[in-house]
């Protein structure tokens, strides 16, 4: 059983920066790829960036250059750091991981960036 928890959104203004981290429970964490998703209203839930456990790193195109993830094994912890925020920015963002044939999701937290 895998459960994670996101936390660190909120309110920003346009070109300003925050950072989500997710935190993982369960000893499986080091070894799984962890990605970062997004759900704006009305939309699709969207790749926003993933990392597997040796550090390699995918972006979608649209947060290339201004959104970092990076991940603490040993906190079990996730992150995505996010610069240069725009308003269409604004969503859920949800943390995700893969064990086996099982999909385990964070219950979301809300980025809202205003201009």
């Amino acid at each position: 059983q895998v459960r994670l928890v996101e936390s660190g959104g909120g309110l920003v203004q346009a070109g300003g920066p925050l950072r989500l981290p997710c935190a993982a429970s369960g000893s499986m964490f080091s070894i799984n790829t962890m990605g970062w998703y997004h759900q704006a209203p009305g939309n699709q839930r969207e790749l926003v960036a993933t990392i597997t456990s040796g550090g390699s790193t995918n972006y979608a195109d649209s947060v290339k250059g201004r959104f970092t993830i990076s991940r603490d094994n040993a906190a079990n912890t996730v992150y995505l750091q996010m610069n240069s925020l725009k308003p269409e920015d604004t969503a859920v963002y949800y943390c995700k991981t893969r064990v086996g044939p099982l999909t385990y999701w964070g219950q979301g937290t809300q980025v809202t960036v205003s201009s």
